[in-house]
């Protein structure tokens, strides 16, 4: 007999088994084993009848929820049936976290033991982890079961209840969601911010001086006595100049003339003044930070840093990486002062071990912040890590040695030139100890090249001195609006808000894009029309549900369930059945609500034109005299820069018909510049070409404004595709074009197929056929039928019986994942970025070790519903 350890995934099975002895048997789970129905294909056929069957919980009796087995993990289920009938213990050694904690329990309610049960929880990975944690196991914490499930509920009940009043008031496919909607608003308190913002311009002047032959700059700040107006001074969310401001506003023809005035003048030293400051190191990460900092440095997106870390944690790298807090134990802080000594010397250790304090609201979860994992952290060059993984570890490694090294000493430096009625500054700052700076700067991937930045030297000035003005400039300024969030600081602003929890950050905003509420452009996250609709709708009648204190007080209660001082069940009854609950929140706005005014978008300065939510997407409406006109809105146009001068060119569109821009020389044919859903586009003629169906057209890269299409470029971008040459080992032609995802070149290898390569940094009118080559000679990433090379959506991670790659593909037929030739469906429910590696291993294991399984068979065993019971403890 032995004894059967459950786990998540099978990498992280993998791993632990290194660690246990001989008869320790380490089973999978593969994530959740059971969960609420995601469909109403799921719900159980003797709860259909019931109105609540919807949400999957039974609101008329205590909440309780319809647990079922998800689509696939039938066959996982067996399997830890089967090994737990050969077992003699059980121990349940899921994450330390309330998820975690919750599929211990729903495995004890599902698997039902008749043997010893013990929970195991462990924050790394490593043989001495792994021992301390089998010496020290507790039964499975009913309080965190509570809180995950409230949770649960919470986010199903606001889900399944606001959205289907979405959808019959703006449009089919929009959602709801506790924590989203809140997200979303914020994107669009946002750009209503940079709507509103009027920029404003002011100058001033810098100079070029040089004593005793160094060359240094200074900025003027005063003249003739009043203080010069800086950016600091205009009002960041409308750009004008604050109220009561007793500043000096230069205009370009003031700072001109001031510059004219100055030339040839005696410049003087009239003040020196030396600071000494000093900066500490930064906490070790925690999730929220992790995601930050991997955001700015790396630019990975939040989904994406939680996989890596996720695969780094399995793997014995890293200690668990869903944490609030940024507490290290005596062993990690005996490491990383280990790493500075022998890395740096014994001066760059901080003179006593630094503990950090975690700031944020009812931090709770895994015990420690994120750091390398072990009681000697392995340097990043000796784990064999390559690319992204790499560059994480890397990151958080830097990041826990750094924050045990000492305080960097700097001195900031500040000199005041005079010239006539003017006076001048200039800043510097000296490095006099770097400290932490040797291993970690934040914001940089390069502390060496970070250090050399944080210091501008000056020459030695004293009062008195007089340096030369080698160039004197005029410098204008516009102010800029509110910065849009990225990923990083939504997830900076959520958790300083207490919004949610962070190790659910990364699913929200995949979940914001997929669902069309926001767009990603250069990382910063653009909220689209039907995000204006949704939220304005949500403010308007449910303003408690998107404003960020009440959604705080939710996490505030969630966490006071997981302490024990609250109880769950009275909790729920008041917020979806109470007086002023969910429930008759939404029957009683079910009727208040106009459809039609639902899908008008509130936006200010249209001169006339009204923007509304339609089948199709957004559209802009405008009435001239008994003629009412409507034009759809590009896809790429966002509401922030929306103004009447791209109205009228859109509504003149489609009521004057397209802007002829000349005539194509070799047809004579007219060339049109249209707008379309996907941005601007050109169009040869009224009539088709040769065998062609439809008159030819192209579209534009991205960036190409419409003010600056002319004749010339449309003809260049109208000859597309362009016939390169041909291949010199098949015969067969390269071309390059421009499609739907940008500008691409082709091989076409005739029976094997085509072979295609976007083009990044090559211009798609000037490549060439030497250059195509390159191209084509270089790796490919993945092939697919007929030789053609698919860039996947999202990489899941590789299969641990092969080490073969998951991907996800878009098909002909919808969202996929592969694995070697076995392709799978997206299951009903589930996103590109919701989907898991677990959860893809056992809908492989079902497709590829299953497929003598009748249909009949699997219905009987999909849904089972479990009822509530304490866990019994042995």
């Amino acid at each position: 007999m032995s004894t059967l350890v459950i786990v998540e995934s099978p990498t992280k099975a993998k791993t632990i088994r290194n660690y246990l002895p001989k008869d320790y048997i380490v089973e999978a789970s593969m994530g959740h084993v059971r969960d609420l129905p995601s469909s109403s294909a799921e719900v159980p056929a003797e709860y259909k009848q019931y109105p609540w069957s919807r949400l999957g919980v039974n609101v008329e009796q205590n909440f309780e929820p319809i647990y079922v087995i998800p689509k696939g993990k039938n066959k996982v289920v067996q399997q830890l049936k089967k090994a737990l009938a050969n077992a003699e213990e059980l121990i349940l050694a899921t994450d330390e976290d309330r998820e975690g904690e919750s599929i211990s329990w729903h495995l004890l309610q599902l698997l039902k033991p008749n043997v010893p049960i013990k929970r195991m929880v462990f924050h790394e990975i490593t043989k001495e982890a792994i021992n301390q944690a089998l010496s020290n196991c507790r039964d499975i914490d009913e309080n965190l079961v509570h809180a995950q499930e409230t949770r649960r509920i919470l986010d199903r009940l606001v889900g399944y209840t606001l959205s289907p009043l979405l959808w019959k008031k703006i449009a089919r496919g929009l959602s709801a969601g506790r924590v989203q909607s809140v997200a979303v608003r914020l994107l669009v308190q946002r750009e209503r911010e940079r709507r509103a913002f009027v920029q404003a311009k002011y100058w001033d002047l810098k100079a070029l001086l040089c004593q005793d032959k160094s060359d240094f700059e200074a900025k003027l700040i005063t003249l003739d006595g009043k203080k010069l107006a800086t950016g600091s001074d205009f009002d960041s969310k409308t750009g004008q100049l604050i109220k009561n401001k007793k500043v000096v506003v230069l205009s370009e023809e003031e700072a001109t003339a001031l510059q004219k005035q100055l030339k040839g003048k005696t410049w003087t030293v009239t003040d020196c003044e030396e600071k000494p400051t000093k900066r500490s190191p930064y906490p070790p990460f925690t999730t929220s930070t992790l995601q930050q900092e991997a955001n700015r440095k790396l630019g990975l997106g939040a989904k994406d840093t939680m996989r890596i870390a996720q695969s780094l944690y399995e793997n014995g790298y890293i200690t668990y990486m869903r944490t609030d807090s940024v507490h290290l134990s005596e062993q990690a802080i005996a490491a990383a002062r280990s790493c500075v000594e022998q890395m740096y010397g014994k001066e760059y250790l901080s003179p006593k071990p630094k503990q950090y304090k975690t700031k944020a609201k009812g931090a709770q979860e895994a015990h420690e912040a994120i750091r390398p994992a072990g009681s000697t952290f392995k340097l990043p060059k000796e784990t064999g890590l390559r690319d992204k993984e790499f560059a994480l570890y890397d990151l958080i490694w830097k990041r826990t040695v750094a924050c045990q090294m000492a305080d960097a000493q700097l001195t900031q430096i500040a000199v005041n030139i005079a010239v006539e009625n003017a006076v001048f500054r200039s800043s510097g700052k000296r490095i006099d100890f770097a400290g932490f700076f040797r291993a970690y700067v934040e914001g940089s991937d390069d502390p060496e090249a970070a250090l050399e930045n944080q210091e501008v030297i000056l020459p030695d000035l004293k009062v008195g001195d007089r340096p030369d003005c080698k160039k004197l400039d005029v410098v204008g300024h516009e102010t800029q609006p509110p910065a849009r969030y990225t990923e990083a600081s939504l997830v900076k602003t959520l958790e300083s808000e207490s919004v949610g929890r962070p190790s659910t950050y990364a699913s929200i905003i995949g979940t914001i894009i997929d669902r069309g509420y926001a767009q990603i452009r250069q990382k910063a996250l653009i909220p689209t029309f039907t995000a204006f609709a949704v939220t304005d709708l949500l403010e308007k009648n449910f303003q408690e549900l998107v404003d960020t204190k009440f959604t705080s007080k939710m996490e505030q209660t969630l966490d006071d369930i997981a302490s024990g001082q609250e109880q769950w069940l009275p909790y729920l009854r008041k917020f979806y059945q109470g007086e002023n609950g969910l429930e008759n929140q939404v029957k009683q706005r079910e009727t208040e609500i106009d459809a039609l005014q639902a899908k008008v978008i509130d936006l200010e300065n249209l001169e006339g034109a009204t923007v509304k939510i339609g089948k199709f997407g957004p559209y802009i409406e405008s009435q001239e005299g008994e003629e009412i006109i409507k034009s759809s809105l590009p896809e790429d146009l966002t509401p922030a820069d929306l103004d009447p001068e791209q109205i009228q060119t859109l509504l003149k569109q489609k009521k004057e018909g397209p802007t002829v821009l000349g005539h194509d020389p070799e047809t004579g044919f007219p060339v049109y510049l249209l707008i379309g859903t996907y941005g601007p586009y050109v169009q040869l003629g009224d009539e088709p070409i040769g065998r062609a169906k439809k008159p030819k057209t192209s579209s534009f890269p991205k960036g190409v404004q419409l003010e600056d299409i002319n004749l010339e470029m449309a003809l260049a971008y109208l000859q597309l595709p362009r016939t390169l040459g041909e291949h010199p080992e098949t015969g067969k032609p390269i071309k390059a074009a421009l499609g739907r995802y940008g500008p691409y070149i082709v091989h076409d290898q005739g029976k094997d197929g085509k072979d295609y390569r976007s083009l990044k940094e090559d211009d798609v009118l000037t490549v060439t056929l030497e250059r195509a080559l390159e191209i084509l000679a270089q790796p490919k990433s993945t092939r697919g039928k007929r030789g053609k090379t698919k860039t996947p959506l999202r990489e899941l991670g590789n299969h641990p019986e092969d080490n073969e790659p998951i991907n996800i593909y878009q098909g002909p037929y919808g969202v996929y994942f592969q694995h070697g030739k076995t392709n799978v469906k997206l299951p009903e429910g589930e996103t590109v970025e919701s989907m898991s590696l677990e959860k893809a291993l056992a809908l492989l294991q079902e497709k590829e070790g299953g497929k003598k399984t009748t249909t009949k068979r699997k219905k009987a065993t999909t849904a089972k519903k479990t009822t509530r019971r304490k866990t019994t403890k042995k």
